[in-house]
């Protein structure tokens, strides 16, 4: 026996809602599909493309991997600017062999932008590119010994033998 039935009162149906055009939902899929093939059209290649990037901060140092499979070094330029690291170049498309089925690896141009989490040293940055990892080494920087700042109060300057007034 079907308890739902059983508990359902008898006046109560199902009501299946159909839109008046059966055709209505096709011309909505050949609509969208039309936009989106107009957007691949017009923007091929995304050019947003960032790297899977790690960053690891010990006691002396920041660790940043960053993903860059199929690339060497002769393909890859590694800035620094202030408290950022940049990585930009090309990554080179595979030669295949056989008919590709599937692509979701980039490849082509490379500018990618890392904010480094503190001041490191510099000239003493160090990477290295194995199997398609970029490994960096930024050595911190120390931040100096906290001091004391001087605080200004602009009203003090006001010469007080004339009552306040400037």
């Amino acid at each position: 026996m079907n308890h739902n039935a059983a508990q359902r009162p008898a006046s109560t149906k199902t009501v299946r809602w159909l839109p008046t055009d059966p055709f209505a939902h096709f011309e909505d899929i050949h609509r969208r599909m039309n936009q989106l093939m107009q957007q691949l059209t017009t923007n091929p290649a995304p050019t947003d493309w960032k790297p899977a990037v790690d960053i690891e901060e010990t006691d002396d140092e920041y660790l940043i991997e960053v993903d860059l499979p199929g690339a060497c070094t002769d393909d890859v330029v590694l800035e620094r600017n202030d408290h950022s690291l940049t990585v930009h170049g090309q990554i080179p498309a595979r030669n295949h062999t056989g008919v590709l089925r599937q692509r979701t690896r980039h490849t082509g141009p490379l500018h990618h932008t890392i904010r480094l989490p503190g001041p490191v040293l510099g000239e003493k940055i160090t990477a290295r590119l194995t199997h398609g990892l970029l490994a960096i080494h930024a050595p911190k920087a120390d931040p100096g010994p906290a001091h004391r700042v001087h605080i200004v109060d602009p009203d003090a300057d006001l010469d007080t033998s004339s009552g306040g007034q400037p």
